[in-house]
């Protein structure tokens, strides 16, 4: 695929905005379901990108930094396996593996910018000292500037070269290591949310566990609701949530209700 300089420099600035929106902004737009489509968008396949973005969303769905300690980056993952799928005509599966080690990159990137930002915390504490708001603002566009900026030239630089130097170099992956990469690809969903369970299961949510994997294969054996079997099943779980939310808080109202100022000592105690 032939890649235009407009087309190079949206790329950038979408980067760009990214890195900032996922330790800045905070508005998700960082997410790789978000930015697929978009990268999609400028590379003119919107439906691979938002395949791939979805793709790679259930990679990285159970990931989260813990401390100074940061996961493979989803930014860069996330756009360079859209660009990948879109620009060597990748399958989404293989192209998500093969992004991995780019949000590596990303990752040494980002602890990178943070250990080289760590003196600056004692200019950001003096700034407060003086009460110099201007010096804290400017320290802060600074931070945000180098780290777009760092994401940005990754993901640029291997744009520009994965159109020519990357296809060369599919062209030579033997079809037993495609193979590998794509049944790779295809797991790394299902590790993601292994994750995720990990963190946020509990022995009170096993049942509703159980009864989601059996709704999930029973709906979407169906034929006719196999194309919305997700989304089926998300009303179904917002269903009960929404009736344990309504039960848990009839039993708060009605307990702090029975609570009798000064006690009860009708019985004697």
């Amino acid at each position: 695929m032939d890649v235009n300089i407009l087309q190079v420099i949206l790329v950038f600035i979408v980067t760009f905005i990214a890195a900032i929106d996922q330790f800045s902004f905070l508005e998700s737009l960082y997410q790789p379901i978000v930015m697929g489509p978009v990268i999609g968008a400028i590379l003119g396949d919107m439906t691979t990108g938002l395949i791939v973005g979805g793709t790679y969303q259930l990679m990285t769905i159970g990931n989260m930094p813990v401390g100074g300690a940061q996961p493979p980056n989803a930014v860069i993952g996330g756009i360079m396996a859209t660009v990948l799928a879109i620009t060597l005509q990748l399958e989404p599966t293989v192209a998500v593996a093969t992004a991995v080690p780019f949000s590596l990159l990303g990752q040494y990137a980002v602890t990178l910018i943070f250990t080289l930002t760590s003196p600056v915390m004692a200019y950001a504490d003096k700034a407060a000292q003086e009460a110099a708001p201007k010096k804290i603002a400017t320290l802060n566009y600074l931070t945000m500037a180098a780290i777009g900026t760092a994401f940005g030239l990754v993901v640029t630089l291997f744009f520009i070269g994965g159109a020519t130097f990357g296809q060369t170099v599919v062209d030579n992956i033997p079809a037993w290591l495609m193979s590998g990469l794509s049944a790779a690809g295809g797991m790394m969903r299902y590790v993601g949310f292994a994750i995720l369970l990990k963190v946020m299961v509990s022995r009170e949510m096993w049942g509703f566990y159980f009864m989601g994997f059996a709704l999930a294969n029973i709906v979407a054996g169906i034929e006719g609701l196999s194309g919305s079997a997700l989304l089926l099943l998300a009303f179904i779980g917002f269903a009960f949530a929404y009736w344990d939310f309504q039960v848990q808080t009839k039993f708060r109202t009605a307990s702090v209700g029975n609570v009798v100022d000064g006690g009860d000592y009708e019985d004697g105690i």
